[in-house]
């Protein structure tokens, strides 16, 4: 069901569609083409954090199901089937592929919202459609990717060549399941890699499915692979395997610093990270637009329910405007975001992804209490929906950096305001931090903009606004954030790597 069809179901469609999961969700591994089960026959449930039910399986794939979907990837990259086509028929193919992810809008948006509790009309409007938009940016990539000619001497021609890894492995997360996967895999395929992709246990149906979808768009089969199953086993053995040339992911920093390890205990494959993160915005007291100011603050901690690794959890408001930007931001925040039933094209703000991140972000805001940080609203599970994975929107004023809830990633929907008087020590807060992925200016002043977004250390800085952009904006941090550029052109050259070609023409 497309998307148009889509946005006109009711929640009673879309519960109905729920009940009939079992139908829609495919929980095998992906290989050479084909559904297969787990080697050893495991599988894994998957927990609707909604309501704590099982809403599907999927294979609990092993050591021996990576080896056979490496086997795949290579012999595919081997016999060349994806690469030896011409640029503008793996562009049509991707663009098909894309379309097919829109034309199957309702099933994908289905998959995502019971497997990890995102609101459908989340699901709808913004990650299936985001992620088709990924895909056809990234097939425009392919006949793009140019290489040099050095100057030098006359008797001699020095070209420099772009190529594929070969086989690639990528660990997507749980928290945009398919937009994640596909920013991972989009530029993989463009660059004329083959893949085997692992996606996160807890919300793998929309990422397996779009592997059958990519084969139906006429990609050839072995070229995109998926194996579900638990991160120490499937995603170890990936990061390990030595028929992988390089490994993309999308996870947590404790994550990232394993795979590291993996790759110098392998065969020092490369490594690009996208990791956590604990956002700073910044708020003089002259910016341009105090309405705006705070929609945005809560859009960026709220959205997603804070399960964003760009959420912008660190508030940092000068002095003058202290007191007036809490006021305000209670008067319009508190009500913004009102946790309900994912399934409800009404709701805005679903549970948290598992019981387990339940019970953490609420240690996290009883740690803020204990540590002398004032409640201001939110900060408990909401009345009625006690029996899936339900925190309130939580809004902690008086806060410094060395309170837990301001230095370490909740991901989850807790902001902490904290008052500043200069410029200095905004930025000295703002880079007090392990992370440094994204952050915010705001102020009418340019040159107090230019300057603190060189200063500020991170990899993104949006001034007057967070979170936007396009298709063009480099997407990735500084610190232990991680390392690589994500969402772009870019990506692409980085799921390639260089070849110079020396000829002697004397």
């Amino acid at each position: 069901m497309d998307a148009r069809s889509a946005k006109a179901l009711s929640k009673d469609d879309w519960v109905k569609m729920a009940g009939d999961a079992d139908s829609i969700f495919e929980g095998r591994c992906f290989i050479n083409g084909e559904y297969v089960d787990a080697t050893d026959g495991g599988k894994i449930e998957v927990i609707n954090p909604a309501t704590n039910e099982v809403c599907g399986t999927c294979a609990a794939g092993t050591e021996k199901d990576i080896d056979k979907a490496v086997a795949a990837a290579k012999e595919s990259y081997k016999a060349r089937t994806w690469l030896k086509m011409a640029p503008r028929k793996r562009m049509g193919i991707m663009m098909k592929f894309a379309d097919l992810l829109q034309e199957n809008t309702a099933e994908l948006a289905l998959m995502d919202s019971m497997n990890m509790g995102k609101p459908i009309s989340d699901c709808i409007n913004v990650d299936v459609p985001a992620s088709a938009v990924n895909i056809r940016f990234m097939a425009e990539c392919i006949d793009k990717m140019y290489g040099k000619i050095a100057n030098t001497h006359e008797k001699a021609l020095n070209l420099s060549v772009r190529e594929p890894y070969g086989v690639v492995g990528l660990i997507s997360p749980w928290n945009y399941p398919l937009l994640m996967g596909v920013w991972k895999l989009a530029p993989a395929l463009a660059a004329g890699n083959s893949i085997v992709l692992k996606p996160d246990e807890h919300s793998p149906h929309s990422c397996i499915k779009i592997a059958e979808l990519f084969v139906e768009a006429g990609g050839p089969p072995g070229v995109f692979n998926v194996v579900s199953g638990h991160g120490e086993e499937a995603g170890k053995s990936l990061a390990l395997h030595p028929d992988v040339s390089k490994i993309g992911f999308t996870g947590s920093t404790e994550v990232g610093k394993l795979l590291l390890q993996y790759a110098g205990q392998s065969n020092m494959k490369k490594v690009s990270l996208e990791t956590g993160g604990k956002s700073p915005m910044i708020y003089f007291a002259d910016l341009p637009d105090m309405e705006l100011a705070i929609s945005t603050a809560y859009d960026s901690i709220y959205a997603n329910m804070g399960e964003v690794c760009n959420a912008g959890s660190r508030i940092y408001v000068e002095r003058g405007i202290y007191a007036d930007f809490i006021d305000q931001f209670i008067a319009e925040g508190q009500g913004a975001y009102t946790p309900g039933d994912p399934l409800d094209p009404e709701t805005n703000m679903g549970p948290l992804m598992s019981a387990q991140a339940q019970k953490r972000v609420l240690g996290f805001i009883e740690s803020g209490k204990n540590e002398g940080a004032t409640l201001k609203f939110g900060g408990n599970i909401p009345t009625g929906l006690d029996t899936g994975c339900f925190v309130e929107p939580t809004m902690f004023a008086d806060v410094n950096n060395d309170m837990t809830i301001g230095r370490e990633e909740i991901f989850g929907p807790v902001a902490s305001i904290i008052p500043f008087d200069t410029e200095e020590e905004a930025v000295a807060m703002a880079n007090d931090s392990i992370y440094g992925l994204c952050a915010s200016v705001w102020t009418s002043n340019v040159s107090r903009a230019h300057n603190m977004a060189k200063a500020i250390e991170s990899g993104m800085v949006y001034v007057n606004c967070y979170d936007v952009g396009d298709m063009t904006f480099e997407f990735g941090g500084y610190k232990q954030s991680g390392n690589t550029k994500d969402s772009c052109f870019d990506s692409v050259l980085g799921y390639t790597q260089s070849k110079s070609i020396w000829y002697n023409l004397g």
